[in-house]
């Protein structure tokens, strides 16, 4: 199995599950220094998405890829024309914006990115699994966590915004299990947490988390337009935040697929924020929170 992405929050642990069960794991990397993260077990390969022929040495004798795609949208024609010369099938990671739910149909170039890619494997015949996690729980640390370290109060928009954060080890099993076991050809799955969670009832799940209560205040969307700038594109802002107006007041969408493919619960978003609660008292040094996708 070939996993791309395969240093970043979803591939780095695809690669576990699929070595605790015993598969032979190759990893694509964009730099050749990434091998020294990665398990000794993992065969490494150099390539860029950019450039689609240096992907060969990596396809060859490959029989399923794990597709994470983290280029423009330029040469994902030719990648997918390359992995349909080579290899059986493809698991690619997408985003749910398929899902007849407000919050997941805003304006999103990625997303539009994402359908595209769909398009032009379903066009080849690969066999193919598409993952599509809703709001990831990690994307809290990129939002909330330099302003919890800095011991401030957290300010955002649409504190009753409703969402069901997903664990990203959650998503990287479901993947794992696509890519060994059989049974996921043609399968759509739209992952996410159990769930449904106001933006400011996450926040005090990571207080209880930390064991003390972290304030929360209202920020206007104007307020967070101006935080933004300089840190995400301005399309980006606008879909978050027409993604959060949207899911005030309306239950977030939620599914069984974790429990359907793995056959136990998805884990919470307080499972998660105690998982990772050192994250939120320690390491790099307070700065402003930069949006992250939705999905």
């Amino acid at each position: 199995m070939l996993v791309t992405g395969a240093t970043g929050r979803v591939g780095r642990v695809v690669i576990d599950r699929l070595l605790d069960a015993g598969v032979p794991v190759r990893a694509l990397t964009h730099r050749s220094e990434a091998a020294a993260t990665l398990p000794t077990k993992v065969e490494v390969f150099t390539g860029d998405l950019t450039v689609p022929e240096s992907l060969d040495p990596a396809l060859n004798g490959a029989g399923a890829v794990f597709l994470v795609w983290t280029a423009p949208p330029q040469t994902a024609a030719a990648v997918v024309e390359r992995l349909a010369a080579h290899v059986r099938r493809v698991v690619f990671l997408s985003s749910p914006h398929q899902t007849p739910h407000p919050f997941f149909q805003q304006p999103n170039p990625m997303a539009v990115l994402h359908a595209d890619i769909e398009r032009l494997i379903a066009a080849t015949g690969l066999e193919s699994t598409i993952i599509r996690p809703g709001m990831f729980a990690s994307n809290s640390l990129t939002w909330w966590a330099p302003t919890i370290r800095a011991g401030e109060v957290v300010r955002w928009p649409y504190g009753a915004a409703e969402t069901a954060p997903v664990d990203d080890r959650d998503v990287a099993a479901v993947t794992a299990r696509t890519l060994y076991q059989d049974g996921h050809v043609g399968a759509d799955y739209v992952l996410t947490g159990p769930e449904s969670l106001t933006q400011a009832a996450q926040v005090g799940a990571i207080g209880d988390a930390l064991g003390h209560r972290i304030a929360f205040e209202e920020m206007t969307p104007d307020e967070f337009r101006s935080l933004s700038k300089g840190t995400a594109p301005s399309s980006t802002v606008d879909m978050l935040l027409a993604a959060w107006s949207t899911a005030v007041g309306q239950p977030a969408y939620v599914t069984t697929v974790v429990a359907d493919i793995l056959g136990t619960a998805p884990r919470t978003f307080r499972q998660w924020a105690a998982d990772h609660a050192t994250a939120f008292t320690e390491g790099s040094s307070p700065r402003r929170p930069r949006p992250a996708p939705a999905s």
